[in-house]
């Protein structure tokens, strides 16, 4: 009688092997290595929804930063003497380029590189500054100053979009 039972519980087992095995597309036909393809295809499932999990929280943070009240995202990166700074902006108003290049200019920040772009009342902006005769600037100075330059051009009647 107990041979039966063991026969039917390895029955069942070697089914539910096999069913494992169709459901992580294992080619192997050894029961260990089923059990090893299914923890492989486990772990590669956890990390796909760890990156699941950041792509929406990333696109939770993009959606607040778009329906807050500041309109722009500004990131600045040094680059040996000089900056990299990029504006994306949801929001679009005549002389917003010439403001923060202003900025630029009273930071004492040349502008050795630029690409500028307004599209469906958004704008985007990388530039490259080079350091002229700019003492104790640094990337949170540089972002503060272009957030300002925004603020302003902002302040003087931009078009806002609702």
């Amino acid at each position: 009688m107990m041979s039966r039972e063991r026969k039917k519980a390895a029955a069942g087992l070697h089914e539910k092997l096999q069913i494992l095995r169709s459901v992580t597309h294992s080619r192997v036909l050894s029961d260990t290595s089923i059990i090893l393809d299914a923890s492989e295809y486990i772990q590669e499932l956890k990390q796909k929804v760890v990156r699941l999990k950041q792509e929406i929280a990333c696109e939770d943070e993009a959606g607040a930063l778009k329906h807050s009240s500041s309109p722009a995202t500004v990131t600045v990166e040094t680059l040996g003497h000089g900056f990299l700074v990029s504006v994306f902006s949801d929001k679009s108003c005549p002389g917003l380029l010439v403001s923060i290049l202003e900025a630029f200019d009273e930071l004492g920040l040349s502008v050795l590189e630029a690409t500028a772009s307004c599209a469906d009342d958004t704008f985007h902006l990388e530039a490259v500054g080079g350091e002229n005769q700019a003492e104790n600037v640094d990337e949170h100075v540089v972002k503060q100053a272009v957030l300002r330059a925004i603020r302003n051009c902002g302040s003087e009647g931009c078009r806002q979009q609702e």
